[in-house]
This record gives C-alpha cells, sequence and structure tokens, in this order.
C-alpha cells in the first residue's frame, strides 16, 4: 500500500502519523477550537502528500453529547409510551445514594409524542392510524422514532418515518430499526435519540472537513467507528452514533497491533493522554468489544471497542474537595493555558506539573511546550505532587480493575501497554499495584491512536434479533456472535457462534457466574456479524537497542516513560518497543 495517514484529534493535542515507504513520520499539534483546522494543521506537519488512504479520529460527536449541543429533537413513541425516555427503566441512578440524579434526557417532555398503533411478538395488534401523530412544530431540528417492536416488524415505523420526512423535509428523521433494531426499547430508543440529536451537527463538521481536505489536496478521510473499524464520511455523517468513541477506540486498536508485533497474546492497553485516560482488554491480540455502554449518562445499544474512560490526565487539575482531600480531575487545564509549566497563563496545579516536580518529565515537550519548574512550584505550593500522582494513579486503577477483575480476569496474566503521552510515565506503578510484570512501551507511544487509525480495518457490524429459543433459531451463520441467556434470565452472555452453541454458553456461564445449568433451556437474543477488510500491515523500523534500570527516564517522540526502582527496560534493536519487566516480581513467577 501507498502513503497512509492518521490523524487523531484529542482533547489537548491532534496526533498525526504518516506511514510511507517503510518510514514513519509522527507530528503533534495543540487542538483548535475547530476541529478541521487541527486536521489540516497535522497532515501539514507531517508532511502528509499524495495519500493512498487517509483515516480520521474525531471527538466532534462526544463533545457535542457531553456539552448538550446538538439538534432540538423531538422523539415519536407507540401511543402510551411517550414518556419513555424519562421513565428509564425505573431504577436508582446510584445504588446507595438515593438523592443521586439521571443525566437529563435530550429531548424534554413537551417534545415526546405518541402515535395510535401497536406491533406485539406475534405481529399487528392495533393498525397505524398516521391521522394520530400531531404537528411537530417548524423548529425541529431531528426526530427519533421508537416504536415497539419494530425489530422484529419495522412496517409502522418505516411508514412513521416516511410521514415526518414528507411533513418535515428539513429535519433529520431517524427510525430505530435504521440505527438499532434490537429488543429493549427503552435502550433501542436512547441509542436513537442519541444518533438523530447528533446528526446535524456532525454532519456539517464531516463536511466542511471534506472540502478542508479536499482544497488542500488531501482525499476524503475515512472515520473510525467506535467498534474499532473505519466507515466512509457519509457512512459516519447518516448515522454518527457510531463514532461517538473513535479515537479512543483507535488507540485500542493500535495498542492490540503493539501487543501482536510482540507475540503478547493478552493485554490490557492503558491510553493516558491530556485530559482522560481509556484502559481496554485486548484478548487474542485483539481489542474486546461490547455490545452497549453508557456514554453521558445515557445507554447506547451499538457495537463499540469495550472501553472504560476516567477523567484523568496529563492536563488534570489537581484540588482539595470540601473535606480537605486531595483530588485531581475530571476538568482539565486543555492545551490553553494548560499546565502552569507551560507557561501560558494557567497556574492551576496539574498532573503534568507534578510529574515534572517529581523529575520525570524533559524541560522540553513533544509539541513545543518549554517547561518551567518555578511555575508548577507556585502551582503546588502547598501540596505533595508524589501525593497527586498516588491520587490519579487510583483513578486508572479504578478503570483497570473495572475491565480485568471484575469481569473474572486475572491481571498478573496479561501485559500492559502503555502509550498516549502521560501512559508511559504512571504504567510501572499501576502495573505493579496489580501484579503485572511486564509493561510494553512503543517509541511511537505519543501517537499511537493516530497509528491505530492509519491501520485499522475496515469493519461494517450487523445484529439480528431473534428472542427465540435456541433450537428454534433456524440455521445461523458460522462467524460472528450469538447472545444467549437461559430461559426467564433478564440479561444475556455473548459467546462466540460455533457449532455447539449450547454447550460454549453453558461454560460462558459456569465461567462468569460459577454455575451452569444444562437442563435448562437457552433462549437465543442477537446473533452479530461483521463484514472485516484487514487494514494495511504495520511494519515498524526498529528503534536503537537499549537497556536502562530504574529509577530512569526515556524520552520518547511525544511521550515521556519513567522506570522506577526495581524495574529494567529492554529494547533489543529488533522492533521500537520497549519492553519493561519487574525484576522481582519475574523471579518469583520463574522460581529464580
Amino acid at each position: 500500500m501507498g502513503a497512509v495517514l492518521g490523524v487523531d484529534v484529542g482533547g489537548t493535542f491532534t496526533d498525526a502519523v504518516l506511514l510511507e515507504g517503510g518510514e514513519l513520520r509522527t507530528a503533534k499539534v495543540p487542538t483548535a477550537a475547530r476541529q478541521e483546522e487541527s486536521v489540516l494543521a497535522a497532515a501539514e506537519a507531517v508532511g502528509a502528500g499524495r495519500l493512498e488512504r487517509f483515516t480520521h479520529g474525531t471527538t466532534v460527536a462526544t463533545n457535542a453529547l457531553l456539552e448538550r449541543k446538538g439538534a432540538r429533537t423531538a422523539f415519536v413513541a407507540t401511543e402510551g409510551f411517550e414518556h419513555l425516555l424519562h421513565l428509564r427503566r425505573q431504577n436508582r441512578a446510584h445504588l446507595y445514594r438515593l438523592c443521586a440524579a439521571h443525566a437529563e434526557p435530550l429531548v424534554p417532555l413537551e417534545r415526546c409524542h405518541g402515535v395510535r398503533e401497536r406491533i406485539g411478538p406475534e405481529g399487528v395488534v392495533t393498525p397505524l392510524e398516521l391521522g394520530s401523530l400531531p404537528e411537530l412544530g417548524p423548529d425541529v431540528e431531528a426526530v427519533a422514532v421508537c416504536l415497539l417492536f419494530a425489530f422484529r416488524d419495522a412496517s409502522h415505523e418505516r411508514a412513521v418515518a416516511d410521514e415526518l420526512r414528507r411533513r418535515l423535509p428539513r429535519a433529520r428523521v431517524i427510525a430505530s430499526n435504521e440505527v438499532a433494531p434490537e429488543f429493549r426499547e427503552y435502550e433501542r430508543a436512547s441509542t436513537t435519540v442519541v444518533d438523530a440529536y447528533l446528526g446535524p451537527v456532525v454532519s456539517r463538521y464531516l463536511e466542511g472537513l471534506g472540502e478542508a481536505c479536499a482544497s488542500a489536496g488531501l482525499p476524503e478521510p475515512l472515520v473510525m467507528r467506535s467498534s474499532g473499524g473505519v466507515a466512509t464520511l457519509a457512512e459516519a455523517a447518516a448515522h454518527p452514533a457510531v463514532a461517538l468513541v473513535s479515537g479512543p477506540a483507535a488507540g485500542a486498536v493500535g495498542g492490540a497491533r503493539i501487543a501482536q508485533l510482540a507475540d503478547v497474546e493478552h493485554a490490557l492497553s492503558l491510553d493516558m493522554g491530556g485530559t482522560s485516560t481509556d484502559v481496554c482488554l485486548i484478548r487474542g491480540g485483539e481489542a474486546g468489544r461490547a455490545s452497549e455502554r453508557e456514554v453521558a449518562g445515557l445507554p447506547l445499544r451499538l457495537p463499540m471497542v469495550d472501553l472504560q474512560t476516567v477523567g484523568a490526565g496529563g492536563g488534570s487539575v489537581v484540588w482539595r474537595d470540601a473535606g480537605g482531600a486531595l483530588r485531581v480531575g475530571p476538568e482539565s487545564a486543555g492545551a490553553d493555558p494548560g499546565p502552569a509549566c507551560y507557561g501560558s497563563g494557567g497556574e492551576r496545579p496539574t498532573v503534568t506539573d507534578a510529574n515534572l516536580l517529581l523529575g520525570r518529565l524533559p524541560e522540553r515537550l513533544a509539541g513545543g511546550f518549554e517547561l518551567a519548574a518555578s511555575a508548577a512550584e507556585r502551582a503546588f505550593d502547598g501540596i505533595d505532587p508524589a501525593e497527586a500522582i498516588e491520587v490519579v494513579n487510583a483513578e486508572m486503577l479504578r478503570a483497570l480493575r473495572l475491565v480485568s477483575v471484575e469481569r473474572g480476569h486475572d491481571p498478573r496474566d496479561f501485559a500492559l501497554v502503555a502509550f498516549g503521552g502521560a501512559g508511559p510515565l504512571h504504567a510501572c506503578a499501576l502495573a505493579g499495584e496489580l501484579g503485572i510484570s511486564t509493561v510494553l512501551v512503543p517509541a511511537e507511544a505519543g501517537v499511537l491512536s493516530a497509528l491505530g487509525l492509519a491501520v485499522g480495518d475496515e469493519r461494517r457490524d450487523r445484529v439480528r434479533s431473534y428472542v427465540c429459543p435456541l433450537e428454534d433459531a433456524g440455521e445461523l451463520p458460522e462467524a460472528g456472535e450469538a447472545d444467549l441467556r437461559y430461559r426467564g434470565q433478564s440479561f444475556e452472555l455473548t459467546v462466540p457462534l460455533s457449532p455447539d452453541l449450547a454447550a460454549a454458553f453453558h461454560r460462558a456461564h459456569e465461567e462468569r457466574y460459577g454455575y451452569a445449568d444444562p437442563s435448562r433451556g437457552i433462549e437465543l437474543v442477537a446473533v452479530r456479524t461483521a463484514d472485516v477488510s484487514p487494514g494495511p500491515d504495520l511494519q515498524l523500523l526498529p528503534a536503537e537497542a537499549l537497556k536502562a534500570e530504574g529509577p530512569t527516564r526515556i524520552d520518547l517522540d511525544g511521550a515521556t516513560c519513567w522506570i522506577p526502582p526495581g524495574w529494567v527496560g529492554v529494547r533489543d534493536g529488533t522492533s521500537s518497543t520497549l519492553r519493561l519487566t519487574n525484576v522481582s516480581r519475574e523471579r518469583e513467577k520463574t522460581g529464580t
């Protein structure tokens, strides 16, 4: 393949990776308010010319959802279910905090409407009456339609969507069967509303990006999906919810490729940037995927890389709460003004300032920032920087345990792949707490999400709902995954499709819950498949051989690695990845 470009827009920096003729070039520029400007600046900084493929990871959809800056949206449901978004599942937001509030729905009650119709599991119960559909008003920019049992029979839902498009030709109308054709009406409705709500904002950005790239002589970029594959601009603009966590997904893809190149089958990825940290479980060389996750307090029923995110990054602000306890994040100083040590006007202490004061950062960071220790000292007046590092590490440990220990995996059986500008600074301390003896730090750690974009597969996910006894499902695809449960259970387990699917489910249930019941009937809920076209091969040139014993600092291109006492870092000259080993723990494992 010819030249390949990946550009990842983060909250603080925008990273670019160019693979051309066996050579890898990287660049890092501050993220501007208009993301398309950052994309072009990063492409120019890396010297992008004639490209065969250009892939982009964006936070436009994520930011619009977090900041509630989407379209004025209406919701249409089966009559009698107009309040679905507000009733949710009638459970508490937090089990032990009775006053904790749910995230407010994206659509207020006055814009939630019903249409007279009813489809049940066996077919039509009440015929559709389009005349019962009220006028939604000329100021509505988007409409989400979610009718009962539309995952099984979408005829009523399609008719309602067509009528709304006729009435509101300028509005964006999304039906649930187009984006999330699965059972559980609340999650399906929430996903459809998010997709409709983000549509106008994201489509405007993607159209502007396409025009800007064309003016700059760049090809139209592909967009990373939340599931770890890539989509065209048109596909992402049609359903922006599929790209809600595209940047973090790219990081997990890049981490999985690094683990493969290092012959590590199972790993945990740690992507610590300037604003947040994303972690993911990697098994068999592949980033884990989930069929549902919560973003900004709203459930999304879409295929996604199984990430956990915490507001802990290099720019996270260190502060004390009302009780005097030291806290870190989720607020970030961002790129402007940035940490105090940047000398750009920031006065509050951050994680980057703490690492500088502890001697773990150079005087100049990638991106051209000269670090001023005196400014960091002023910001940390009265605060112990070592204590701040312990606090932020505790936040990241919580996320790492969530994707490993709480899902039945022993982290001691995994390696830790650390990347992002700040990930390698904290990796050894986190690995030590989890009992992990091996940490992998690629030379490209500072821009690994952009690298994941450059080499990501083209992937299109599909789901078909069944909700029937397994024996009645008929012939199933040879490859993919199935959601299964015992009859009477409320939730399901996902297992790979196989000739003996029942036995595979019993084994998975035994592994997860400690028991199985082969005499009990099994229900097939859904089958998930994907069309995957492999991305470009990743062939990184070897970096200079290196051996270092802690405590010491290693400066990488775009990141910094801190090796604490008791750890040894080795790069043998045949790859670009630095392998860090906890010497004492490794001796315990081998008995030497």
